[in-house]
């Protein structure tokens, strides 16, 4: 048990004294380049998932004719 609380406090004192965190702004603008890129990223996989099932279902009536 004290192994996790050793672990614990050590971890406390690295994010306290030796982590460089973003100012506000930055945080902001990071914020915004991610909400970006998961919005281009999730209609890219949207654009291929609608290919793919296109595909699938002219092959599907093809093969059923």
């Amino acid at each position: 048990m004290s192994g996790i609380i050793n672990y614990i406090n050590e971890s406390y004192y690295e994010l306290k004294n030796h982590v460089t965190w973003p100012s506000y702004a930055d945080a902001q603008r990071l914020m915004v380049v991610v909400a970006v890129f998961s919005v281009i990223l999730a209609l890219a996989v949207y654009g291929v998932d609608q290919l793919f099932s296109s595909v699938i279902e002219i092959y599907f009536n093809w093969v059923k004719s």
